[in-house]
């Protein structure tokens, strides 16, 4: 089955070109366009996309309400991909503190995007982990406390720190030498423990409580 992405952007040329793009694979789908963020549940509702493509920054309902809203809101959201001009940008940061999985610039290049979208939809891996770090370190408040009382295991917390760096189920696995069934058990357990809906989220709290640093190996 293919993925489908929903494309959110009050650009026409811009949403024009992601179209291009993602309809050009065979296993990447468009299912629906909007303008607005405000078009976004109704059409999630309708079209049950896989990966939401959000441009941050829109006149109306901006990528940050949208995503906070979704993912508020439905029982089953799809992931959301936030659409930039710039990597260090507030706007960013906040998005992805409101839920979304990762970000993509607009000057990416085809390969990229659709790279992006793939990732975002198996959900194993995560996206530029350099620049989340830098994001984090720029922007978000010290002493976050969603690490306090989660009552990790050191399995579990030497696991966090791999998925800081971006390394993937397999990659994690190889690291620590064990099957990539048992790191999905150990990855499911940190979201579970943490109260949070993938690895983008678990990273920023990791960096928020100061589980990690911005300023550490990541």
């Amino acid at each position: 089955m293919s993925t489908g992405v929903l494309v959110v952007d009050d650009d026409e040329l811009i949403r024009i070109g992601l179209r291009a793009i993602i309809d050009a694979q065979p296993d990447l789908r468009v299912v629906a366009e909007a303008a607005d963020g405000a078009e976004v549940p109704p059409l999630v509702a309708r079209h049950r996309p896989d990966v939401v493509l959000m441009d941050v920054r829109m006149p109306g309902i901006d990528g940050i309400q949208a995503t906070r809203h979704l993912l508020a809101t439905s029982a089953d959201p799809p992931r959301v991909l936030v659409v930039t001009t710039f990597a260090n940008d507030e706007y960013v940061y906040e998005a992805l503190r409101a839920g979304a999985s990762g970000f993509l610039l607009k000057r990416a290049r085809p390969a990229e995007v659709v790279e992006a979208v793939r990732v975002v939809a198996a959900g194993e891996s995560l996206l530029f982990p350099a620049a989340i770090r830098q994001l984090v370190g720029a922007y978000g408040p010290a002493g976050g406390d969603r690490l306090r009382g989660a009552r990790l295991t050191d399995r579990e917390a030497e696991v966090l720190r791999l998925m800081t760096t971006g390394r993937s189920n397999p990659e994690i696995a190889a690291h620590l030498v064990v099957g990539v069934e048992t790191i999905k058990t150990h990855v499911g357990n940190v979201l579970a423990k943490l109260g949070v809906r993938d690895r983008t989220q678990a990273v920023i709290a990791a960096y928020e409580s100061g589980f990690v640093t911005p300023s550490g190996p990541a």
